[in-house]
């Protein structure tokens, strides 16, 4: 990565501890668990979608979002909430995905060029 130097006796394989890639339509969400210097945990959610320009070329549009472990109870609490008025207001609830094994899900993401 341009900008990034190495340290020599970090454990730098450290960074990524768990990745859950969820397909919803023309979107992909990345849910990445990090740790820090420290060895605190956090989450990176990166929503990419794939984009094409007048030439034809494919590209991503990304957005990502940090939240650290202290702001995930009201984090979680405050999408609950949103996510039960969205449910009232359209009259029900929205349909829930099946369970998948997260070790059999295939995806055909490029993780370069996102």
């Amino acid at each position: 990565m341009e900008g990034y130097e190495r340290k020599e006796g970090m454990d730098n394989d450290r960074e990524e501890i768990y990745s859950k890639a969820v397909r919803a339509g023309k979107r992909t969400y990345f849910f990445d668990v990090k740790s820090t210097r420290n060895n605190d945990y956090y989450l990176t959610i990166t929503e990419s979608k794939k984009r094409f320009d007048n030439d034809g070329n494919q590209n991503f549009e990304k957005h990502k979002i940090f939240l650290y472990k202290e702001d995930f109870e009201k984090f979680a609490e405050g999408l609950d909430e949103v996510v039960a008025y969205i449910q009232a207001a359209i009259g029900g609830e929205a349909p829930k995905a099946a369970y998948t094994d997260p070790q059999k899900e295939e995806f055909d993401v490029d993780f370069d060029q996102i």
